[in-house]
């Protein structure tokens, strides 16, 4: 497919409104799917934000797979891909009744079928006592009718690392659900710069595409300013950078348009996947798939 046509749906997730946030996010995804678009994004906790010690988030934790079921149904209802934001999903041990939780994102494809998964594995800091990441997995790239897809989640972002482990395996497309606020860089940050996020996020957004020769797809949790949501839901391209964003912090969906001919382009003059893979390769760092090879 040489042009998607991509909606990134900044929904506000509202605390404990699990069904409401959903049933926002459906019909921003049906309107989407009416406009032709291929791709729907959804923010990463958009089930309701991330409370670990409400009693009420570990029980939505515990339903993940009924919130999912509806996205399946709806994909394969509208002939739409979507990547229904990230969800916390609550694993109990059968013998110990030991609780453990992910933080996860799904890719399910226009017939309803699950093409990808992944688990978060570079956990923002107030996420560690309470969520697992998914430590040394190695990151994977998957196929799909868009083409080859790698998935990550908001604190990966800074990590390039993670970025080169999916287009070693020929990822084109990189799919970052995120929940990133102007205040996550602290009262040191802001001391600093008041809107230091905004550029962390604009600046490594398009060198992640830049020197990937890839798209990255960056959907944000919105909201309020007076609340220091962030907004900034874009997609990035080399060449050209951010080619559409959200217009505001809001809540909101931005339908781009995203010609993946530019990254063969790209990848033609900079040549990064192909000195990536030389046997002579001059950098440590290998994917797992090409250390197994």
């Amino acid at each position: 497919m040489s042009t998607i046509k991509v909606a990134i749906i900044q929904l506000h997730p509202q605390p404990h409104q699990t069904e409401s946030n959903q049933a926002r996010g459906i019909a921003f995804i049906r309107e989407a799917a009416r406009t032709g678009a291929n791709l729907a994004v959804l923010p990463e906790y958009h089930m309701g934000d991330f409370f670990p010690e409400d009693p009420k988030f570990r029980d939505q934790c515990a339903n993940w797979k009924q919130y999912l079921d509806v996205y399946c149904d709806l994909a394969k209802e509208c002939n739409i891909c979507i990547v229904p934001g990230s969800a916390a999903e609550l694993y109990r041990d059968e013998n110990t009744g030991e609780e453990t939780i992910f933080n996860v994102v799904y890719f399910i494809d226009n017939t309803g079928a699950i093409a990808g998964r992944y688990e978060k594995k570079n956990l923002w800091h107030p996420e560690r006592p309470h969520v697992k990441g998914s430590q040394q997995d190695p990151h994977i790239a998957f196929d799909t009718p868009l083409g080859k897809v790698g998935m990550l989640i908001c604190w990966d972002v800074a990590f390039p690392e993670a970025f080169r482990e999916l287009i070693s395996q020929g990822a084109k497309l990189i799919i970052v659900p995120s929940f990133w606020k102007l205040t996550d860089c602290a009262p040191l940050g802001l001391v600093h710069n008041r809107y230091a996020e905004k550029v962390f996020l604009d600046a490594a957004l398009i060198s992640r595409a830049c020197e990937n020769t890839c798209a990255v797809v960056f959907c944000n949790a919105g909201g309020p300013a007076e609340e220091d949501f962030a907004g900034l839901s874009q997609v990035t391209v080399p060449f050209l950078g951010c080619i559409g964003r959200a217009e505001t912090c809001e809540e909101t969906m931005k339908i781009i348009d995203l010609d993946m001919r530019i990254l063969d382009d790209a990848e033609s003059v900079y040549k990064v996947r192909q000195d990536m893979g030389r046997h002579d390769w001059h950098y440590a760092y290998r994917s797992s798939v090409q250390s197994s090879s």
